[in-house]
């Protein structure tokens, strides 16, 4: 077959996975990595290959902005001391972990290299825990550690890849060389961050076109990851803090009738490039198969089973070890929680641990190493045998183990919902209370009817109602966008109550012509 079929017939092959995955509910990653492997033994498939140099840059930058973009301040802030250990301590100790496993199993491997596979494996990936924590009713709490942990972990995972394929390179390098790029890489991916997203957005305020629009706003991402590069920056940090920083402002510059298709081709996208990077490094495998002995293959799928297995304790052991320190720092008086559900239960400490699945980052780190890397075929090996195997087995058995442990959500993302939504239909009503027409009068009896459902449901159910088009209810309705914007620029509401209540507002707006 040719490119263009072969594309197609993956694609939908995608497709047919992914609604299999849910189905039986288990994260669609899983099959992508399965149909990945599957693909290298299929008679005449293709052997696509992309620069190693393309990979980052096309396959994390967006999937990365997209996760950035929804994440909210207000959690980071409160869960920043589980979550940073998480993305320091669990990713150094994993590095270190898998550096030292792979260099007993191949000794003839530099150090440099086997940290290099230390960082590639080290970083759990987001979409894959994200597709079944969406399946399940985790406690609020667990999942914001979990998210967090995922946004953040590449930033440092990758700070280390890069400081060691850097040391290949050099073959010569010092702490005393390390600790100025590290903190340049640091302080200045977090300024450069900041400055595209106080610039760049009133920029793309001015395309008002949604097919224009939504190719800037990939092209900008592409372009800020490249320039970070460039600059010798930290493109994942810089990709986190722009996104982050657009988010607070992006609602109101962006009207609903381009956020909507905006949002909708985002999702499209990262679901496209979850498949590619499966997809592409499969076909890696053959001929890194084909090239190998058949004692070779048997010593590959030993190191590869050793590193995973390394890969799923060493998670475990942290993640324990930094719960009972917790709770003997709170027995003994020295720490105080504001929250006393910051010290996760057995039985959570356990979910965090077992939500250590690795994927998309994962797949294009290991792809992006240089062709003469030292054992680069070893380490695209292992990368996609641990994507493989965390996902097979971590992503089939999480769901069962959630439900068997009745871990419960309190559901404090429905109550901000509610509240905020009875602080928009009241700004709405105080927008138009001193019209004396009598469509402002039907309008008023409709968001009285709004706001009495939402202070009657106190965990925030959809409020229902078509809206017909003037420009009386686009009134009302911008002055409730600006009531939740408020809400949230205060913290009194979360980003999740707030996307939620958003989406509300622009099928009012869509419905109103706005």
């Amino acid at each position: 077959m040719s490119t263009f079929e072969w594309i197609i017939v993956l694609l939908l092959g995608a497709v047919a996975l992914s609604a299999l995955a849910r189905r039986i509910k288990v994260p669609y990653p899983t099959f992508l990595a399965i149909g990945g492997a599957l693909i290298a033994f299929v008679p005449s498939s293709p052997s696509w290959t992309l620069q190693p140099d393309l990979a980052l840059a096309l396959f994390v930058a967006p999937v990365l902005l997209d996760a950035a973009f929804d994440t909210s301040l207000r959690d980071l802030r409160n869960n920043w001391v589980p979550v940073s250990t998480l993305v320091v301590a669990a990713v150094g100790l994993t590095t270190a972990g898998v550096a030292v496993v792979a260099h007993r199993l191949m000794p003839d491997m530099p150090w440099a290299a086997a940290v290099a596979l230390g960082a590639i494996v080290a970083p759990p990936d987001a979409a894959a825990a994200v597709a079944i924590l969406s399946q399940v009713k985790l406690p609020h709490r667990m999942v914001k550690v979990l998210e967090g942990e995922s946004l953040l972990n590449d930033a440092s995972a990758l700070l280390i890849y890069r400081i060691a394929v850097g040391a290949v390179a050099t073959e010569h390098l010092t702490w005393g060389q390390v600790a100025p790029t590290m903190a340049l890489a640091l302080v200045g991916s977090v300024v450069a961050g900041l400055l595209a997203g106080r610039i760049i957005p009133p920029i793309m305020g001015r395309v008002t076109e949604a097919p224009s629009a939504i190719i800037v706003q990939f092209a900008t991402t592409f372009m800020i990851w490249i320039g970070a590069e460039h600059l010798g920056l930290s493109g994942i940090l810089t990709i986190v803090v722009y996104a982050m920083t657009m988010a607070r402002s992006a609602g109101l510059r962006m009207p609903a009738r381009l956020r909507v298709p905006s949002y909708a081709v985002w999702e499209t996208m990262v679901f496209v490039l979850n498949v590619l990077a499966f997809m592409l490094i499969g076909m890696q495998m053959r001929p890194i198969w084909t090239r190998l002995e058949a004692d070779v293959r048997w010593e590959y799928c030993v190191a590869a089973a050793w590193i995973l297995l390394t890969v799923v304790l060493v998670r475990l052991l942290w993640v324990t070890f930094y719960r009972t320190t917790l709770r003997v720092l709170v027995a003994q008086g020295i720490y105080h929680p504001r929250d006393p559900r910051a010290v996760a239960s057995p039985k959570g400490g356990l979910i965090i641990s077992w939500c250590g699945m690795r994927g998309l980052v994962t797949l294009a780190t290991a792809f992006a190493l240089p062709e003469n890397f030292p054992h680069r075929d070893f380490i695209v090996f292992i990368a996609f045998a641990v994507v493989l195997g965390s996902l097979v087995i971590q992503g089939l058995t999480l769901r069962p183990l959630i439900l068997a442990f009745g871990l419960k959500d309190d559901d404090p993302v429905g109550t901000e919902v509610a509240q905020a939504r009875a602080v928009a239909y009241r700004a709405a009503l105080d927008a138009i209370e001193s019209d004396p027409s009598e469509e402002a009068e039907i309008l008023r009896l409709e968001y009285r009817a709004i706001l009495m459902q939402a202070e009657n449901d106190p965990k925030g159910g959809i409020a229902n109602g078509e809206l017909p088009a003037d420009p009386l209810r686009r009134r009302a309705i911008d002055a409730a966008r600006k009531s939740i914007f408020d809400l949230r620029a205060t913290e009194v509401i979360g980003d999740d109550a707030f996307h939620r209540l958003e989406e509300e507002l622009d099928r009012a707006e869509l419905s109103a012509g706005g």
